[in-house]
Parts: C-alpha cells; structure tokens; sequence
C-alpha cells in the first residue's frame, strides 16, 4: 500500500500532474519541447496513477488474505507493442484477448482474419474507456500499431540483446506516447496541435513550461524508463528479498514521509472515471 501511495501521491500527482494539465489544457499551438514536456508527463502521470490504484488495490486484499493478479509488469519497457500489453493493465488486456480477440478467431484462421481481430479487439479497448472519438483513435492506433508489428516479425528476424532490446523499448515508448496525446486529449484540436508540435512541424510555437518543469519532468521519465528496463524480467518481491531491511527501511520511511508531506495535492484517480 505504501508503495502505491507514493507512486499515486507523491509521482503522479505532486510531480507529473500539474504539468500535464497545463500543457493538454492549453489552447495554443505550443513549442515543440513544451508539447513533448506535457505529453511524457502524462505517460508518467497515468502509469504512475493507474499502477498506484493497482498496487493500493493488491495490497488492501493482502491484508484480508486474498491475493490479487499483477496489473502491471514494467510496460514502458516493452520491446514491441505484444509486449506492451502483456504488461500494461493485464487483467484488461487479458479479458479482451480471452473474450474478443479469440472468439473472433485470433491467430487460427488466417493472417487476414487475424489482422481484423486485432483491430477490432483493440477499437473495442478503446471503445471501452468511454464513448469518445479520442479513445477509438487511440484504440486504433494500437491496432495499427499491433498490425504492423505482426507483419514486421513475420518478415525481419531480429536477435535481441541488451544494446538494441533497449533501442527497441525506447522506440516502443515513444510511439506509446503518440497515442496518449488521443487518450488525454478531450478535443482533436487539441491532439491536432500537440501533435503537430511533437513532430516539430511548427517553428513559432508558444513557450507555457518553466524550465525546471522541463528538467523534472524528462529527469523523472528517464529514470521511470530506466527502472522499467531494470526490473522488466523480475519483481519488487524479489527484489526487496535481496535487500538488507535496514535499507529497505530506511527506502520505506523515505516513501511513508513524502507521502505525509504531499498530501493535500492528491486528485482522484484517473481511472476512476472509466
């Protein structure tokens, strides 16, 4: 519970929030940096928030001896977009995999009904986070994104190792971060600018960000990516059983202060609206 708290309190809300909301709720045509700040802010904000709730959620039914399943295992450092859901809010991805995609015939009946599957599948994720063209448009990429990997792997054959794994992640990520632009954004107007000032296709772009929400914000990112290319291939359980518990004491005090002092800067749960 604590480590949930500090990821929703602490990350989400008192670092990533305020920043993101600045940047998605502008209406102007922003600089290509400001456009990049809001939107790896919001990546942040929403993983943070969600595996928060997530973690928050394990941890209370721990307590009445009930052990839940993981909803998130690392995702930012996927190596493709399979990968990436196999990670990102597993018990949702797998309901739609179990329920949608193999009924409509998943991988068994050829490449094209496999590719309609996909895309189906994933309109109908999107579909499920509210009855908004924004998150069809999400859905879809991520069908298109999930198409195209399909058609990649059938035809390039790549060995993975740590060099282009990580290559591999990071480029995952920043395509992950096209389709939050749709997911946060209320209005196409507003995916439209951000989009166009991501791709740096406007040179006269107007500056919202302070420098030091910059710097936050891309520091707290790269160490996010990171942890996730760390930890990918094992789990905190583990991880704190290699620990000394002095130290993981003093970690868990350092989570439980942050958390005390930050209060009062907490907003709901973003997920709570689904």
């Amino acid at each position: 519970m604590t480590i949930g708290l500090f990821q929703k309190i602490v990350l989400a809300d008192t670092l990533l929030a305020d920043t993101s909301d600045q940047v998605f709720g502008s209406q102007s045509m922003l600089h290509g940096l400001d456009a990049w700040t809001g939107t790896l802010a919001f990546s942040g904000q929403i993983f943070f928030d969600f595996a928060g709730y997530s973690t928050c959620a394990i941890g209370i039914a721990l307590m009445l001896g009930i052990v839940l399943p993981d909803n998130f295992k690392y995702p930012y450092a996927s190596i493709g977009f399979s990968d990436f859901w196999r990670r990102w809010h597993i018990t949702l991805s797998t309901w739609l995999r179990d329920y949608i995609y193999i009924p409509l015939g998943g991988n068994r009946h050829g490449i094209t009904r496999m590719y309609a599957a996909l895309m189906i599948t994933m309109l109908l994720g999107g579909l499920w986070h509210g009855a908004a063209w924004t998150f069809v448009v999400w859905g879809a990429l991520h069908g298109i994104y999930l198409v195209i990997e399909r058609m990649l792997r059938s035809r390039i054959h790549i060995k993975i190792n740590a060099f282009n794994g990580v290559v591999l992640a990071f480029l995952t990520y920043m395509l992950v971060n096209f389709t939050w632009v749709f997911f946060r954004a209320r209005e196409f107007s507003v995916a439209k600018n951000m989009l166009t000032s991501m791709l740096f296709l406007n040179d006269e772009g107007e500056k919202i960000v302070e420098t030091f929400d910059v710097i936050k914000v891309f520091s707290l990112i790269t160490i996010l990516f990171i942890c996730h290319w760390v930890m990918r291939n094992t789990s905190l359980k583990n991880v704190s059983l290699k620990i000394n518990p002095l130290v993981l004491g003093v970690f868990w005090a350092i989570m439980l202060f942050l958390i005390i002092i930050s209060q009062g800067s907490s907003e709901q749960f973003i997920y709570f609206q689904f």
